[in-house]
């Protein structure tokens, strides 16, 4: 059921954004208490920058360049899908089509048999964007962003994951669900709506952590039996959660950067990879709610306590698991009818600097520096305040 939960029924999926780095270090200790696999894709070639020439403006001021505001947008998407591509090739190696752990992979074929491949598929499209984008702001005169010096995090001990170093941490997230319940309402965050939890995902790992815990080659019966049956399917139907919310949070932030570009061929670039990631959350909504509907729900992990209910038990559609295209919801003004969008869509709630608060709510972030929360809310905060300017390119 919804989690009623008074501190959960306002989180949204973007929270306020941060005014300063203090901000986001305080959340996150309130949240808290690799280089080697982009060299694949020719991202690690570059010399490493120095942490102030991640954002450096006068790269831009040679002839042909972007604007300032265009290259400010297009770094931090660029550390966006760098982000990205760190946590989607954790999930790819362990649960892709070509993944290592096999039990994982029966797990998420219980929510849908085609998972491992979509998971592929979405891995692969992360890491297209980043080397674009990169690419892109070399051939425009501006500096490419490059994080591998941020690449400390452990990997999973699980059969399956690399043993290198990683930028994102899948093994213990607070899941926010409220994008499940927000894309079912008529209400709009932009218009200060919030939403409640579907599911109340809490300190739980989205992979596996290691084969005691989960063995590699055990079956996945539906529904689970047994203690770590149980808590690989708890494990899976997470991950299916949180893909859904990494790719909506996408929908929002690239929808939300096409408005500040200057450049027709950059809100080119911008309205095409966003229409990716709308494509991404579209495929991962539907396959959450397998997670939450028979004969998966009921699914109850025998470590954290997390629950993955019937959400089609109660009826209605705030819930309802197959109703997975947006409903009509406010837009621009009240006075205006309904209408279906991808929301939201203002930098309060889906900018820049919203969403590396959001990613770190999430968990997502946990062991990180303060360097490193310092330098992708500087990018962040240059992101959200470019402005549109019409030019000639």
């Amino acid at each position: 059921m919804i989690d009623n939960d008074p501190a959960a029924a306002t989180a949204t999926q973007m929270p306020a954004p941060a005014s300063a780095d203090g901000d986001v270090n305080a959340l996150w200790r309130r949240v808290v208490g690799r280089r080697s696999f982009l060299r694949s894709v020719g991202l690690a070639g570059a010399v490493a920058l120095p942490g102030s020439a991640l954002f450096a403006s006068e790269a831009v001021a040679r002839s042909g360049a972007i604007t300032k505001g265009d290259a400010a947008i297009l770094r931090f998407l660029a550390a966006a899908e760098l982000i990205e591509s760190d946590l989607w090739s954790q999930y790819n190696e362990l649960g892709g089509v070509a993944g290592g752990n096999a039990a994982y992979i029966a797990a998420l074929s219980n929510l849908d048999s085609d998972m491992p491949q979509y998971i592929a598929d979405n891995t692969d499209d992360e890491i297209s964007h980043a080397a674009f984008l990169n690419a892109y702001l070399r051939s425009r005169g501006a500096e490419p962003v490059n994080l591998d010096e941020f690449r400390t995090l452990p990997s999973s001990k699980a059969t399956g994951a690399r043993q290198i170093r990683r930028l994102t941490n899948l093994q213990s997230l607070d899941v926010d669900t409220s994008w499940y319940t927000r894309y079912r309402s008529g209400r709009n965050p932009d218009f200060g709506a919030t939403f409640p939890q579907a599911v109340r995902i809490r300190h739980q790992p989205a992979i596996p952590l290691d084969d005691a815990d989960t063995p590699p080659t055990q079956n996945q019966p539906v529904p689970p039996v047994g203690a770590q049956q149980t808590r690989m399917q708890a494990i899976a139907n997470a991950a299916g959660f949180h893909f859904g919310y990494i790719e909506q949070g996408g929908s929002s932030l690239y929808s939300t950067m096409a408005l500040k570009a200057s450049s027709l061929e950059v809100l080119r670039i911008v309205v095409s990879i966003g229409g990716v990631e709308t494509n991404h959350f579209s495929l991962w909504h539907d396959k959450a709610g397998n997670a939450v509907s028979k004969p998966l729900a009921g699914v109850v992990d025998p470590k954290t306590g997390v629950t993955f209910p019937d959400l089609n038990a109660h009826g209605g559609e705030a819930t309802q698991t197959n109703l997975i295209l947006p409903e009509p919801t406010q837009f621009l003004r009240k006075d205006l009818p309904a209408c279906s969008v991808v929301r939201p869509t203002l930098d309060q709630f889906a900018g820049a600097v919203a969403t590396i608060k959001s990613f770190t709510a999430d968990r997502l972030f946990q062991g990180q520096s303060p360097k490193f929360f310092k330098t992708v809310m500087q990018l962040a905060r240059e992101a959200d305040a470019a402005q549109r300017h019409v030019t000639g390119h």
